[in-house]
């Protein structure tokens, strides 16, 4: 999973203006699971799901929904979407039913149960601010129901399990408008144009592959012997997948070529939705990932080039998961309890060094300059200080659903990359530069594999006979341990030091997260805050405290519509010509002028000692 958080400056400007279905009733194959979900006759927002029972030999089963799935590391209590949930017998005759918590329904008499049906709720209608931290659900990871036009079916949100029945074949019929059409990575075996039907080995596999269903706009490429599809979702018509596949296409080639041998994927599917912000949308932004594919959620109103590069990042992310924990994962993962979940200790795997793996592949393929990698290592290492950097990593993960420690979660993007970073340093140096941590990597997949997990505790020991004694050390002092990492220890061993850089701030927002702007709550108008020191973009043009922003670039602007005006901030570049319509003393004038983007200082590095020159080389290209 990876979170993209754009609200939470924004947060601080607001805070400061104080039918049934048709499906069969008994079961062909007693040993599979057949689920019916009718997308056609949505009634109140909500869609009919039918599930056709297996053969049960207990008195009394248990129907559940998922508490939390793999990826999300959060009980999102999927069971608070399903309403009127009722049991039948093969004559139509109800059983009892009786809810036990959030997720729950125990089912009496379940030796003549012949199916369940209930209705589905979808969570993006009741999103607040998509806030990590909050209960909202993560948005990619959550469901979407327009009728006629979107269904983000993250098949968690639709699909339960019965007690001891979740390794069973699942079978699932989908009826859908004839004008939608489903991207997902799974076969359809139905030719029909109104119905698809899937068939998946069991529960968890049915979880790992979403679907979308919107009106067709897909791209398809290939890149070597992978089959890729780009399926987007755009309210208001904004975007196309042809605008954003070119991009796609590029990014994903050179993940290939970085990954060489490690990656066997065959099909990838990109499902973009893209959220408008002006109506009761998707609000949390980022991307969860799956064995083949990846849900994504940004807001359509970004600016087309500042959309690119967060999938850049976002995309490449979720794709380098097929390496872990989709190849590579510990019993906690492979047989995963979707209602009462068992953490694995090793979140410094599976999203940090898939985090770092987005990152070093765009320098090792290019994409990125060797100094804007350094720039976002520092950038993490100054964001993972406001941790707690003795708490240690491997406790954390195994605990992550405490509350104590799920406010750390963010820091597996932050402080695992940098783990990850630092193996990889200290493997290149033990190796006179000839192995990293994608050795590594490859290693442990070929010892295991995406059937053979791994028990949680041995991890360290077999990392350690794969690799070297120091990163075993490593692992022990800094990831098990309450040491805190000494980075630039790491980056000297590498011929790079410490130095202070500058770097191009946002207009609107000092240091990504202190605004220079509020609202006025009665008149809804964008004011500048009286008592702060202004950036050189703000008194280059003029601007000055307590100025009224009423325009910019003939567009107006206010409560409504700040977002679009931070948003499209983001694709600013130095020397562009803008013109600023403002109020001041109650009188209106514009200041026309260029785009002064202001300069922030901040902690970077770069290569100092050229006699370590040739094993950066080797850390950073291979």
């Amino acid at each position: 999973m990876k979170k993209i958080v754009y609200t939470i400056a924004l947060a601080a400007v607001f805070l400061s203006c104080k039918s049934q279905s048709t499906a069969s009733t008994t079961s062909s194959v007693k040993n599979e699971v057949e689920v019916a979900i009718d997308l056609k006759n949505v009634t109140d927002d909500k869609v009919m799901v039918t599930v056709t029972a297996p053969k049960i030999t207990t008195e009394t089963t248990t129907f559940n929904i998922p508490k939390t799935v793999p990826g999300t590391y959060s009980a999102d209590n999927y069971g608070r979407f399903i309403e009127n949930v009722k049991a039948y017998d093969a004559k139509g005759k109800e059983l009892t039913v009786v809810k036990e918590g959030e997720n729950t329904w125990k089912i009496s008499n379940a030796k003549a149960l012949a199916k369940v049906t209930y209705w589905v709720n979808d969570s993006f209608d009741v999103e607040t601010t998509g806030g990590i931290g909050g209960k909202d659900v993560f948005s990619p990871a959550g469901t979407n129901i327009i009728a006629g036009k979107n269904f983000m079916i993250n098949t968690h949100g639709f699909v339960g399990y019965f007690e001891g029945k979740s390794e069973l074949p699942y079978k699932v019929n989908i009826a859908h408008p004839a004008d939608l059409w489903g991207a997902t990575s799974m076969i359809d075996t139905d030719n029909s144009n109104e119905s698809d039907t899937f068939h998946t080995s069991r529960y968890a596999e049915l979880v790992d592959h979403p679907i979308m269903y919107s009106k067709p706009d897909y791209v398809t490429f290939k890149v070597d012997d992978m089959d890729i599809l780009i399926s987007l979702y755009s309210p208001n018509g904004t975007y196309k997948a042809a605008d954003i596949a070119p991009a796609m296409e590029t990014m994903m080639r050179a993940q290939k070529k970085f990954l060489g041998p490690i990656n066997a994927t065959k099909k990838y599917s990109v499902l973009l939705y893209l959220s408008d912000m002006k109506e009761k949308d998707a609000k949390g932004f980022g991307a969860l990932e799956h064995t083949t594919s990846t849900t994504v959620v940004m807001p359509e109103m970004m600016p087309k080039a500042a959309l690119l590069e967060q999938l850049k990042d976002v995309v490449s992310h979720e794709f380098f998961h097929i390496v872990t924990p989709l190849t590579v994962h510990s019993k906690e993962i492979h047989y995963f309890d979707f209602n009462n979940p068992k953490m694995s200790q090793h979140l410094w795997m599976y999203e940090g060094v898939t985090e770092y793996f987005a990152n070093l592949f765009q320098v090792n393929q290019g994409l990125i300059t060797e100094e804007e990698f350094y720039d976002r290592m520092a950038d993490k290492i100054q964001q993972s200080k406001r941790f707690d950097e003795k708490m240690p990593f491997t406790k954390m993960s195994k605990d992550i659903l405490d509350a104590k420690y799920k406010d750390s979660y963010y820091n597996v993007y932050l402080k695992g990359a940098l783990i990850a970073m630092c193996i990889d340093i200290q493997m290149r140096e033990s190796s006179n530069g000839e192995k990293g941590i994608l050795d590594l990597m490859q290693a442990l997949s070929n010892e295991y594999g995406a059937n053979k997990p791994f028990n949680d505790e041995e991890l360290f020991g077999k990392i350690t006979s794969l690799t070297y004694p120091a990163v075993g050390e490593f692992l022990k002092t800094y990831v098990a341990g309450e040491t805190p990492i000494p980075y630039d220890q790491f980056f000297a061993k590498m011929g790079v030091k410490e130095t202070t850089v500058k770097k191009p701030g946002n207009p609107f927002l000092k240091d990504e997260s202190t605004p220079y702007i509020t609202v006025n709550p009665s008149t809804k108008e964008i004011l500048v805050l009286p008592d702060v020191e202004l950036n050189s973009f703000m008194k280059t043009l003029g601007i000055k405290n307590n100025d009224t922003i009423l325009a910019i670039n003939d567009t107006n602007y206010n409560l409504d519509n700040i977002y679009d005006m931070i948003m499209l901030s983001m694709d600013w570049k130095e020397g562009d010509a803008i013109t600023v319509k403002i109020k001041r003393d109650g009188k209106e004038q514009i200041l026309k002028g260029k785009v002064t983007l202001p300069m922030q200082d901040a902690e970077g590095y770069h290569a100092v000692d050229t006699s370590k020159t040739k094993l950066k080389e080797r850390w950073l290209k291979g």
